[in-house]
């Protein structure tokens, strides 16, 4: 960990990805924390990679607003690696909130109002974000001195950002594919109803407790079929409701409102009153288990630590009244914590917030989110390792995600000979070039699958169960996120 970049003391590591490493520290001319995001050290002699890193920074400085991450600041380190200095989201993102429980129904109305005020400020100054997600949607403390703190919602990483006007490689197939627009995972031209896709399938996941399509690749994402109704374990939503969420996932943009305002204005609409009420100043409580700065860095050790993980404690549930619009919340809590309740799983993601699975919560005795070191490379690669005991890779269940360093699928995949039916390698006809092996009689089902991902790198996934239809839902849960080279 770097003791400052510039003038600003370092505190801990906040995240990192493919491109950027994000630490927080802190401003001792104005007293503050501020985050500061730093172009990894292997893409320094990258000039696009370097250009797109520097144009996140001018993007974010042309908006006036406080629903998109301010930049403060922006310079060089001693090896030419520039960074930029922005808001710290001292109360984490919206992965944070639902995987702590997720939101009431105002708040999650809340969201969607605060993300496209955002969005639309970006949009007037002909700017697109194109990757919004959960781990793009921050909050923040406004004045956290007084009584009348209050939790911003902000749009954040502009990483995938591109200027309307403008054509250059930036208009790359890219973004998060439970997410992206179709028109975006095809590589077409876009415009502002893009976004509004992406944050229509986030409202779907705010209400319903799960995301609207469960991609896991762009070409998957390409040609989606229409999503399944958001109701379903126990959830109950008016006509008027789906019908808002719907249109903004149309797979023809035609088809979706004409600007984000107006997603909005008609989904607000839908809620009625009575559902989304006058929410108070402080309409997010303030969670002091999401990141916090803490104290000044005199009174911090040199080699401060990540904060673990926050647990899953708080179950939450929805209720729904068959009365107008009026949608009520039960237990004031969102849809997303029912989902994971009634199914009885857990999400973990890596270290580096690239990789994510959700697997049975029996299988989250024996976790490792720290990455690993493939053979015959001298670099740590994003990996993560869930399994239900130390010796899941034996006798057990688990799986293990991670990245490879490689252009090219392999020839051949472990088969396990030890099981009484080793599966035939074959490769899949869907999504990105894909190779997997099924076996069964190890005892239960072994998985193994490597996709292509991108053009320098494979996603590994195996997968050890009980029994072939969990083994098969783990493996359909894996997603990855961002850019991976």
């Amino acid at each position: 960990m770097p003791a400052r970049l510039g003038r600003y003391a370092v505190r801990r590591r906040i995240g990192s990805g493919g491109f950027a490493t994000v630490w927080l520290a802190y401003d001792e001319q104005l007293d503050s924390p501020v985050a500061i995001k730093v172009l990894a050290e292997n893409w320094t002699e990258d000039s696009h990679v370097r250009q797109r890193f520097l144009e996140e920074g001018r993007y974010l400085r042309k908006v006036e607003s406080p629903h998109v991450v301010t930049v403060y600041d922006a310079g060089s380190l001693d090896d030419d690696r520039p960074y930029l200095v922005m808001s710290y989201a001292d109360q984490g993102t919206l992965a944070d909130r639902l995987e702590a429980g997720g939101l009431t129904l105002p708040q999650a109305g809340e969201v969607v109002r605060q993300i496209g005020d955002g969005l639309h400020a970006l949009h007037r100054r002909g700017v697109l974000h194109r990757d919004i997600k959960p781990a793009n949607v921050l909050f923040r403390t406004v004045d956290p001195e007084h009584d009348g703190t209050e939790v911003r919602a902000m749009v954040g990483d502009l990483g995938l950002g591109k200027a309307l006007d403008v054509s250059s490689r930036l208009t790359m197939i890219a973004g998060t594919p439970s997410f992206v627009a179709p028109e975006q995972a095809q590589g077409e031209h876009l415009d502002p109803r893009a976004d509004q896709f992406s944050l229509a399938a986030l409202t779907y996941l705010m209400l319903a407790g799960r995301p609207p399509y469960s991609h896991s690749t762009l070409s998957a994402a390409a040609n989606p079929s229409p999503p399944e109704p958001m109701g379903g374990s126990g959830l109950w939503f008016p006509p008027e409701v789906e019908a808002v969420v719907r249109r903004g996932l149309s797979a023809d943009r035609e088809d979706r409102y004409p600007d984000l305002p107006a997603y909005v204005a008609a989904f607000r609409a839908a809620l009625g009153d009575d559902a989304v009420g006058t929410l108070p100043e402080r309409w997010l409580p303030i969670d002091p288990e999401l990141t916090q700065p803490g104290n000044k860095p005199s009174l911090v050790p040199d080699r401060a630590e990540l904060p673990e993980p926050v647990p899953p404690t708080r179950r939450h549930r929805w209720a729904a009244a068959a009365l107008g619009l009026v949608l009520l919340v039960a237990g004031g809590v969102g849809g997303f914590a029912v989902w994971r309740g009634t199914h009885s799983t857990k999400t973990f993601t890596d270290e580096d917030r690239i990789l994510s699975v959700t697997v049975p919560s029996s299988w989250g005795r024996d976790v490792s989110l720290k990455g690993w070191t493939p053979p015959d490379s001298p670099y740590t690669q994003s990996a993560l390792s869930v399994g239900d005991g130390s010796s899941w890779r034996t006798s057990g269940q688990g799986v293990f995600v991670g990245l490879l360093p490689e252009s090219k699928l392999p020839k051949t995949l472990p088969l396990h000979p030890s099981c009484s039916h080793p599966g035939r390698l074959r490769s899949s006809t869907e999504g990105d070039p894909t190779m997997i092996a099924t076996s069964t009689g190890c005892p239960g089902v072994i998985i193994e699958r490597v996709t292509q991902v991108s053009g320098t790198r494979l996603l590994w996934v195996q997968v050890r169960s009980d029994d072939e239809k969990t083994a098969e839902q783990v493996l359909a849960s894996v997603q990855t996120r961002g850019s991976l080279g």
